[in-house]
């Protein structure tokens, strides 16, 4: 019974921690963030009909010193689609990745698209939102 109690302490703390440290914005830069700079991390796309698919765009610009190459932008569900700058995208100039999203339910969704870049192990999260109405 010791052990237990002693364990879940043990995990109880590890987890406070984490979850501290994911409230101060994770402990580590992310590396995606030392190349590109985004207008926005979130966009809403506002109120939209139910069955009306609706496109975001998220715009951000090269501040490296280098070209970067996105190697893969994937949606976080089968309801939305992304598309990129595919070409390199030189340092100074800017790219789009585009996502539409198939408003197929009412509510309020959050959906996630997790951008890699080539030659960076981390993903950036960037996330679209709106109002689905009937």
């Amino acid at each position: 019974m010791k052990k237990f109690v002693v364990s879940l302490f043990a995990t109880l703390l590890v987890t406070t921690s984490l979850w501290a440290q994911a409230q101060n914005g994770g402990g580590t830069a992310n590396a995606v963030d030392a190349k590109l700079k985004f207008k926005k991390e979130t966009v809403d796309f506002g109120k939209t009909k139910l069955n009306k698919p609706v496109t975001v765009t998220f715009e951000f610009t090269n501040i490296s010193k280098e070209p970067v190459l996105i190697e893969a932008a994937k949606p976080s569900c089968g309801c939305t689609t992304p598309k990129w700058t595919v070409e390199p995208i030189l340092p100074g100039k800017a790219g789009t990745i585009t996502a539409t999203y198939n408003a197929n339910a009412a509510g309020k969704p959050m959906k996630t698209i997790y951008l890699k870049l080539k030659g960076v192990d981390q993903e950036k999260e960037l996330f679209l939102t709106g109002t689905v109405e009937n």
